[in-house]
């Protein structure tokens, strides 16, 4: 299945399109339980349970460790690592200083192709009902956002953030009216940035990427649902 692929560069900064999409379906795995916090992640049985051969496997193991979703074990090989409620706070108050950022920068900088591309990102979003499907229509929302600071470093380092966080943030999906929260608070910042107010769409991003109060009550909730249901599949 992977023999036609040419063995991916040391030096690459992303895998090969087959270890691209090993580590979505693992990375899938980790968020829906299926492989919870401290579970022990074998190269051999992840090789064989997706009918390939070791190597894309590692190298989709390498990525998820590079983001923080797995660690290695000493002399145990892999295995998914846990996240406390702290560590969760700090990386959505992060997460939120990079995109009002972007927010600040592309309100200054953003081409009128640029701006079709975040309504339109918006507008696709508008209406959707379930979870897992307006996860992947706002995660375009955002990468048209990032797009549009204009700064390529930015753009690199939110992306970089955004898989770190992904898990989280598509958990927090779940949580009751945040669907229709979420689209709500976009609509003001695609307003923000179309009437250059910098400053309106920094803060509007901050507090939209923030987990605070009653939201990050649910968020930890919910991850603790998740790795419940993770240990009952296991048990």
């Amino acid at each position: 299945m992977d023999s036609l692929l040419s063995p991916p560069s040391p030096n690459s900064s992303s895998p090969s399109p087959l270890a691209g999409q090993l580590l979505e379906a693992i990375e899938e795995r980790i968020v829906t339980g299926e492989y919870p916090p401290g579970a022990r992640l074998d190269e051999v049985e992840l090789a064989e349970a997706f009918g390939v051969s070791r190597t894309p496997i590692r190298e989709a193991l390498i990525r998820l460790a590079t983001i923080h979703m797995i660690e290695k074990m000493p002399r145990k090989g892999w295995a998914v690592s846990p996240v406390s409620p702290r560590r969760l706070c700090e990386m959505f108050e992060f997460m939120g200083e990079l995109e009002a950022l972007c927010g600040r920068l592309a309100a200054r900088r953003a081409t009128p192709f640029q701006l079709q591309k975040l309504l339109a990102a918006h507008e696709a979003c508008r209406g959707v009902k379930d979870p897992d499907d307006y996860y992947r229509l706002n995660e375009v929302f955002h990468v048209a956002l990032y797009e549009a600071s204009g700064n390529e470093f930015l753009i690199e380092q939110t992306l970089e953030m955004q898989r770190r966080a992904r898990p989280y943030r598509r958990l927090q999906l779940r949580v009751p009216a945040r669907i229709d929260n979420s689209f709500a608070e976009h609509e003001e910042i695609v307003a923000a940035i179309r009437a250059n107010d910098a400053e309106g769409a920094a803060e509007k991003l901050r507090q939209h990427v923030t987990v605070q109060g009653e939201r990050f009550a649910h968020l930890v909730k919910s991850v603790e649902k998740w790795r419940a249901a993770g240990i009952d599949r296991r048990s």
